[in-house]
């Protein structure tokens, strides 16, 4: 059932993926967590040694998707680059046909390990340089940065990432998971289902808030300049990237992970003004929505992961696609649960009045 993939407590803010708090899933690597969403268990060692290396075998891409990628806009946001390339590379896919569990496992693996490649390539190429081949030896997180610098990420970046896209893979019936599993139930292939989440992804008020969160950074620039920036917002009804949400009436879980992880990141670079910005907007907010207006107006999952990505140089035209690359193993666990029960999602119009 799609309820035990993952389990959210608005109220009391808990978040589980197959019931396992994810507070006790960031101590794991992602390939860990990927497998456990998919298959719905924790890997054994061989079982984890078995599926990672199958991982990394699949990283690598083929220099027509390098082609295809070299004759973009390099001023769009790569989230764009990201849905016409898997779209692209599915008949590249000798699977793409088939539709037994072993043949989507197949492809499942292939697209969780191409996306960061593809993502990477991309802002290389955009950015003038050659694309970096995908290192086996570094985990999921880390041979990413790599991908993106060309040398290796700390370890304490490389762990940051990697939490990264844990706290992204999966969040319930979200926007872009509700409509891979809409897609998933008219029984189309895996690269499609991917392609609608992809599309979901992209609008500022799921995914693409993190980049509209690091945008407001840039704004506001300094500590000093919070409280009157987000009064003016306020007083203009404006809404605060980066914070609430419709299922959480408290602290985000993952915001709280993400705002510790920025800490860290930050005292160990020696320079605490983004996270010290941030801080201010936060102190700003909570006092004038939550204890003034009593609205539960906390830091959600985008707030602090766009001050971590401002510490690790990520710029704003990859953060949706970033989130992409933790989220596809979510993706493809509704998939699979949706195939089995083999029944259209069709909702009846008077529902939309409710949305």
């Amino acid at each position: 059932m799609s309820k035990n993939i993952c389990f959210i407590d608005g109220l009391e803010g808990i978040l589980k993926y197959r019931e396992i708090d994810v507070n006790q899933l960031i101590e794991l690597t992602y390939d860990s967590v990927s497998y456990l969403l998919i298959q719905g268990e924790l890997p054994g060692a061989q079982e984890l040694a078995i599926y990672s290396a199958c991982l990394r075998e699949e990283r690598e891409i083929n220099r027509e998707i390098i082609n295809i990628i070299s004759m973009y806009n390099f001023n769009i946001d790569a989230i764009e680059i990201l849905r016409t390339i898997v779209s692209f590379i599915s008949q590249f896919d000798p699977d793409i046909y088939d539709s037994t569990p072993e043949g989507n496992m197949r492809k499942a693996i292939r697209l969780i390990a191409k996306i960061p490649t593809i993502i990477a390539a991309y802002y290389r190429v955009a950015n003038g340089k050659e694309p970096i081949p995908p290192d086996r030896s570094l985990s999921h997180g880390a041979n990413f940065l790599y991908m993106i610098r060309g040398s290796k990420p700390s370890k304490l970046e490389a762990e940051v990432m990697e939490k990264d896209f844990i706290l992204s893979a999966e969040h319930e019936l979200n926007a872009s998971t509700f409509s891979s599993r809409i897609t998933a139930s008219t029984l189309a292939d895996l690269y499609s289902v991917v392609v609608s989440g992809l599309c979901a992804l992209k609008g500022p008020l799921h995914g693409g808030a993190r980049t509209e969160v690091m945008s407001m950074l840039e704004e506001i620039a300094c500590p000093e300049n919070a409280e009157k920036i987000i009064l003016e917002k306020i007083a203009k009804n404006e809404k605060i990237m980066g914070f609430g949400h419709r299922v959480y009436k408290t602290y985000d879980p993952r915001g709280t992970v993400f705002k510790q992880l920025s800490k860290q990141l930050a005292e160990i670079k020696g320079d605490m003004h983004w996270y010290e910005t941030a801080e201010a907007i936060e102190i700003t907010v909570v006092r004038e929505i939550v204890e003034k207006k009593g609205k539960p107006i906390y830091p959600n999952v985008d707030f602090y992961s766009g001050v971590i990505y401002r510490y690790m140089d990520i710029p704003p035209q990859l953060a949706t696609s970033i989130f992409a690359i933790g989220r596809v193993s979510g993706w493809i666990a509704h998939c699979f649960d949706q195939y089995e029960k083999k029944r259209v999602i069709r909702p009846r119009a008077f529902m939309l009045d409710e949305c």
